[in-house]
């Protein structure tokens, strides 16, 4: 198989990743040939997948830029993908051009372009981490530099909880992270959820379980807990699209229950 010249070394480019399909179903091209071929899979059996992707990644527009008017003013986006359209600090920043971002994720490729967007400008980072391991992320020194824990922190987690299997404890694993920020945080969560799918789940799940990382199913009512106890701000938890819509397309581009994901933001009293 064909090794593209941006490959990090040392990565698998014949093992497909999560990062990289949303990067595809997204419309980039930072993708392997493996990556590409279960895309194909995936939209043999789900082909409302891109747009279910486009409507999680405007959501992530409309939560940040509610964040930033809300005062926040220090990102931790967990899980932040490969750099496309509409990233974090470029939101955050027409708001307030102060604001301070650190993207983890735990694909060298996502690690490697998001890098390359932000060189040279200050108070943005990268770094390579793993959600799994909360503790890391938490203490990394890039993390320490540009996030104060005294102030309140916006934490992202947008389309990354369904890739970590019950065993790995996601609750533990929210907990931590939600205890680690002060009060006046918020926490914005996506979780694509079984609810409303209307495709062959069992096929998407082994399909993903051939990637690094393998999708865990889940309903609406077990994504809630990982808010704990931090106050959903209206509307709540509700379908991606109806998080807010800025725009009648919002709605028009995938019908509600159709998008698969449900979305909400949370502040810590």
């Amino acid at each position: 198989m064909d090794r593209p010249e941006w490959a990090p070394p040392g990565i698998d480019v014949e093992r497909p990743s999560a990062a990289r399909l949303y990067d595809y179903f997204l419309g980039g091209s930072h993708n392997f040939a493996a990556d590409r071929a279960m895309a194909q899979q995936l939209l043999a059996t789900a082909p409302d997948i891109p747009l279910i992707a486009q409507a999680n990644r405007a959501f992530l527009r409309r939560a940040v830029h509610m964040l930033a008017e809300s005062g926040i003013r220090q990102f931790l986006d967990i899980g932040s993908g490969i750099p496309t359209l509409g990233n974090v600090h470029e939101v955050a920043r027409e708001v307030a051009p102060d604001a301070r971002v650190v993207y983890v994720d735990l694909d060298p490729v996502a690690v490697a372009h998001s890098s390359v967007l932000i060189r040279g400008q200050e108070g943005i980072a990268a770094i390579q981490g793993d959600v799994r391991k909360p503790g890391d992320i938490l203490h990394h020194e890039t993390v320490r530099e540009l996030i104060d824990f005294t102030e309140p922190v916006a934490l992202l987690v947008i389309a990354l909880l369904q890739f970590v299997r019950d065993e790995d404890d996601p609750a533990g694993i929210m907990a931590q992270l939600r205890g680690a920020l002060p009060s006046g945080s918020y926490l914005a969560i996506s979780h694509g959820v079984v609810d409303g799918w209307r495709h062959d789940k069992e096929m998407v799940k082994s399909l993903y379980s051939r990637t690094t990382t393998p999708a865990a199913s889940r309903t609406r009512a077990e994504v809630v807990p990982f808010f704990g106890d931090f106050e959903l701000v209206d509307p709540g938890l509700v379908w991606v699209t109806q998080w807010r819509p800025d725009q009648p397309s919002n709605i028009d581009g995938i019908k509600a229950a159709k998008s698969a994901v449900v979305a909400g933001v949370g502040r810590k009293p």
